[in-house]
Parts: C-alpha cells; structure tokens; sequence
C-alpha cells in the first residue's frame, strides 16, 4: 500500500492528474493526504474506491507542525510500503512526518518542477525548493518528470542518490476531432501565475495578428476570467479586442478545449514536464512552446520551440505556424498524436513508477535485513 502525500488535490494541475491517473490505472488501495484540501474533481479523475482520501487544511507554515504530526500517526496506522511524496511542501512535511513516526518506510519524493526560473515562483515555493535541498539526502530516491529538472536540481545541489526520470503518462483519447488547418485558432491552457507568463504571450500574439489578422485564442484556466482586471489590462495594452480573446475560466472538462483550438501555446518562464503540451499533443494539436523543462524533448519536430520570455520569437512562430498549409499542418497534427502514443502512454509510465518503487523497496528491506556472523 502506497502513502501519497501532496501538497494540494483540488486543482487540475500537472501533479494532480499524473497523481489521479496512477490511482485510476493501478485500482489498488492508497490513502491520498492532502495538506491542503481534497476536491470532488480530483477523486473523480482518479475513479478509485480504493483510495482513501485525507484533508490537512494546513495552508500557512503555523499550521504545517500539526500535519506532521498527523502525517506520521498515519503512517504508524497504515504501515504503507513507501510513502510517496509530490511536490516540494509535501515532500518536506512527508520526510519530516516519517522521521518522527519511526517507522522504517521508504519516502520517495516526486518532483514536479525544473529551474529555469526559480524567481517565478512564490516566495514559500522558494523556502520550500531551499529545505527540499538541504533535507534531499535523507530521502530514500527522488523521481524527476524531466531529464532537465534532474539536472538542474542536482546543479542546485539535491542529492543525486536513486535519482531517475519518470515523465507524465497520458491516455490517448478516442473519437478525436480532427482539424483541416489552417491553424487559425490558438489555445492557451493554464493558471493566471508569473510562472506561465501571459504578458509575453499576449505580447506574442498581438504580433502574430499584425501578420494573420483573423487568428483568434481561447484561455483556459483557474483566473483566466473576464473580470480578471490584470487581463483585461493586457488585452488593451496590446490593442487586442474582446472578440479576439475568449476566456473561459477553469474547465474541468478539457476535451471540449482541445477540440475548439488548431494549436496549443505554452508560454511559461519554467516547467517540469508540461502535462498540458502533451495532452493537447494527443489531441492532434500541434504545440508552440517556451523552452522550459522537458517542453523542447516532448514536442520533438511537430511544432516550434522558442526562447522563454521572448515576445517577439513566439509571436514569429506562431505566425510561421498559421501560415501552414493544409497539408503541413495535417502531417504535423499526426506527429503530434504518435508521439505521444509511442512514448508516453500511461501504462509504460505505471510500469515506470512501479519499477522504481520495487527497487527502493529491495534496498530498503536489505538494509534491515539481519547480518550473518
């Protein structure tokens, strides 16, 4: 039995649904602590009534002792296999949790995110990457979503011991609508953070229209909203009218999204691997995205690749890639679609995960293992 803990599983991010399809693929008990809260949505992708679900609440640093402490009588209760820990706050609360258990249970942590840009994130995100750091090498493995965010955190000075990669697995989706080209709609998929970087792509697509006056974009996402004033700034600092942008706030149905848009953008100042760029990717939609994690790996020769916060190189590719024609843009939908076939389905991730889980397993029993002699 697995322990997860993470640090929020309420929201449609990356490591909330790498974390909702291995639950749904295995079917196997787990108990999913959340130090934040637990959504409907969420127990709804995972689909697994053999889950047990927990709720910390614990949204400030005073409240973080009292998770620890739960945490860790969870742990003597449950007497997991290994205690699997995704993303930074839950990976410091989990380490911390076990140490006090006692318990002599493995704890893998699970990043989520490289560095490229680490003044992009919260100022608790910081201080959490900085004791991550320090506290690395009492974890018994760490799992990477990216061959970048290994290198970079192994350079920011994370121990490299039973450190592998393991990227996002993806289940392709049936009954695809299909899309002629040329591209005319552009698709923009993620929360309103500094991290995804909407001033460069609203930057980025005011200069595209210069060129293809008639592309327009749908946003997605949690802030992506009409009464979101910083947007509607951006909208108008661009002379970008209302009709060329629709917001459509957070779905939790993105399939309709990916049907609506002809290619993705992903814009963001740093990444791990971009659960986004592949979903869309098995959709058929071909991707332009900043250079961030493992974004350039995934998107291989089926889309363009540009310079984070660069305006002026986005806005170039996604006026090169409206101006496909019919038949590139087709050729490029279906490389998108196989790539992510053949190199990220979700079953080969599982296996991945499981793999990795035997082995730290193994060690972990013969290091308790009584010596002969």
């Amino acid at each position: 039995m697995i322990l997860h803990v993470v640090t929020d599983f309420s929201t449609q991010g990356g490591a909330q649904a790498m974390l909702a399809r291995l639950l749904a693929h295995s079917g196997e008990r787990a108990v999913v602590v959340a130090l934040t809260e637990v959504s409907d949505r969420c127990r709804a992708m995972a689909g697994n009534d053999n889950v047990e679900y927990i709720s910390l609440q614990a949204r400030s640093p005073l409240s973080f002792p009292r998770a620890i402490w739960r945490i860790a009588r969870l742990i003597r209760v449950h007497k997991p296999d290994v205690v699997l820990c995704w993303m930074y706050h839950a990976m410091v609360v989990g380490l911390i949790a076990k140490l006090i258990s006692m318990r002599r249970v493995p704890v893998i942590w699970t990043v989520r995110q490289a560095l490229d840009d680490p003044a992009a994130f919260t100022r608790s995100t910081r201080v959490a990457v900085g004791l991550s750091q320090k506290l690395s090498r009492f974890s018994d493995g760490i799992i990477y979503n990216s061959t970048r965010a290994l290198q970079q955190h192994a350079k920011y000075g994370f121990s490299e011991a039973n450190a592998s990669v393991v990227p996002n697995g993806f289940l392709l989706p049936k009954n695809v609508q299909s899309r002629k080209g040329p591209a005319r709609v552009f698709g923009l998929a993620a929360r309103f953070h500094p991290q995804k970087d909407f001033e460069t792509f609203f930057r980025a697509f005011a200069i595209a229209r210069r060129s293809v006056p008639d592309l327009t974009a749908r946003l997605a996402g949690d802030g992506v909203t009409a009464d979101n004033a910083a947007l509607r700034d951006l909208l108008t600092e661009n002379n970008l009218s209302e009709d060329s942008v629709v917001l459509c706030g957070d779905l939790h149905d993105m399939s309709n999204f990916y049907d609506s848009i002809d290619m993705l953008v992903l814009s963001s100042r740093t990444e791990g691997f971009p659960n986004v760029i592949a979903e869309a990717m098995s959709y058929g939609r071909p991707v332009v995205t900043t250079d961030v994690g493992d974004a350039a790996k995934i998107v291989g020769e089926s889309g363009y690749v540009v310079p984070a916060r660069d305006a002026q190189a986005l806005g170039q590719s996604l006026t090169d890639a409206a101006n496909w024609s019919s038949e590139e843009y087709g050729g490029r939908s279906q490389a998108a679609r196989d790539c992510i076939a053949d190199s990220y389905s979700l079953a080969a991730i599982a296996e991945a995960y499981d793999s990795v889980l035997r082995g730290v397993g193994t060690q972990a029993r013969a290091s308790t293992a009584p010596h002969a002699g």
